[in-house]
């Protein structure tokens, strides 16, 4: 007996009892029927019935007929026939925007998900056990980002094994910027970040793991070191944004979440749109993807606003790369990475040993090197202030154009690397 059946053979017991009180003189019509649940014009009837035509007069007429508002049993075997056919392996909730969006489909999300479990072509979900208690998110946008790199094999057809770079927001789930790597490592790092600076602007904090691009961690499972910086660590330093280690994945559940996401759509929406080499992916992903993506699942921030600043001096293009510090000669050239570089001498004052030169190598592959003196410990700290670039002591003030000297490095891997100077 279905739970129709038992709430019925309820339902007729107690109002045989009621019924009965009534006749007695006990209970009014009207009390009675409050009791029931219904109306007295409803209890007249029901008694009615039960004296013309016996107990199954109170049986419900509406069991065993069909709803008026049923699903069309043709739509249904149409959707079985696509899932089979097309969408093998998706989540009920993707595979239903999917056929919304692809498909002209009509029928509700709970009539797909039931009809699906009974045909046995998905499990139902397993109960979840009480989360713990969440961090609660930033107020504004911009106040925090997450950047953190998913090994998966993300292209349709290609068992290997890329990286994911993505760049999210904490205070509403938004990705910036997502792209497809072989490995995850210090220019994938600068690019998410310049993606970001580029589009809206420098934001205030930075939540990473402990990658060895983006800490120095003397001994493992000890706290990373806070005065050995690697490249994205000095990079962050210079732009004023503060970089914060997550310790677990657990602390890190926010881009966790998103790469459990990503990894279950992203690759069925790349084979559906027949894409299978890195460099189209990540033009469709961020052409396509992830507007479609943050319209989905982000959230509104809990405060209207922005903490993003505009990076109006785009300085933030000269400190995203590689600086390397080398020991300049009397001539001044500095030798490294297989390139010789001239530099100009820095206009200071009092050098009393011998200057370097810090030389950086953008994302275009130029190196520039430009002066920086040593300070000697008899001189005074006016001295060395005065003797100290205004543009390094503030790394986002541009610098002087007369004091660098460029030189494009040829982009040759394994041929001889040659320079040219470009004044």
């Amino acid at each position: 007996m279905g739970r129709a059946g038992v709430l019925q053979g309820v339902r007729q017991m107690r109002f045989e009892a009621l019924l009965d009180r009534h006749e007695r003189g006990e209970l009014s019509q009207g009390e009675a029927a409050e009791m029931l649940g219904i109306t007295e014009r409803t209890f007249r009837r029901w008694r009615d019935r039960l004296r013309d035509e016996g107990p199954s007069g109170l049986i419900d007429r509406r069991i065993g007929k069909p709803s008026s508002r049923r699903a069309a049993a043709e739509e249904i075997l149409r959707m079985l026939g696509l899932y089979e056919e097309r969408y093998s392996g998706f989540t009920v909730k993707h595979f239903h925007e999917q056929l919304q969006k692809r498909h002209s489909y009509k029928l509700g999300y709970t009539v797909t998900r039931l009809s699906l479990q009974s045909a046995g072509l998905v499990k139902p979900a397993p109960k979840r056990s009480a989360h713990r208690k969440k961090r609660p998110r930033r107020p504004l946008i911009g106040m925090m980002l997450h950047q953190d790199g998913s090994r998966f094999a993300w292209l349709p057809g290609d068992d290997r094994q890329y990286d994911l770079v993505v760049t999210l927001d904490d205070a509403t789930s938004a990705i910036y910027s997502a792209f497809i790597v072989e490995e995850e490592g210090t220019l994938s790092s600068f690019r998410g970040i310049g993606e970001v600076i580029d589009k809206r602007g420098l934001f205030c904090e930075l939540y990473t793991d402990r990658g060895s691009h983006y800490f120095h961690t003397p001994k493992a499972g000890e706290p990373v070191s806070r005065t050995a910086r690697t490249q994205v660590g000095r990079a962050l330093t210079q732009l004023g944004i503060r970089h914060i280690a997550g310790y677990s994945p657990e602390a890190r559940g926010r881009s966790e979440r998103a790469f459990r996401t990503l990894q279950d759509r992203l690759p069925k929406e790349l084979a559906l749109a027949g894409i299978t080499t890195a460099a189209a992916a990540n033009r469709w992903i961020a052409e396509s993807y992830l507007p479609a993506h943050n319209a989905a699942f982000a959230v509104a921030p809990e405060q209207t606003g922005t903490a993003f600043v505009p990076d109006r001096t785009g300085a933030a293009r000269e400190i995203l790369c590689l600086q390397e510090e080398r020991r300049v000669g009397n001539d001044t050239p500095s030798n490294g990475a297989g390139s010789r570089c001239k530099s100009r001498p820095a206009r200071c004052a009092r050098i009393l040993c011998a200057p370097r030169c810090a030389c950086t190598n953008t994302r275009t592959a130029g190196w520039r090197s430009f002066m920086v003196p040593i300070a000697s410990p008899i001189m005074t700290g006016r001295e060395i202030r005065a003797m100290t670039l205004s543009w390094l002591r503030d790394p986002l003030r541009q610098p002087p154009v007369d004091l660098w000297t460029t030189h494009r490095v040829a982009h040759n891997p394994t041929g001889p690397t040659t320079t040219e100077a470009v004044n």
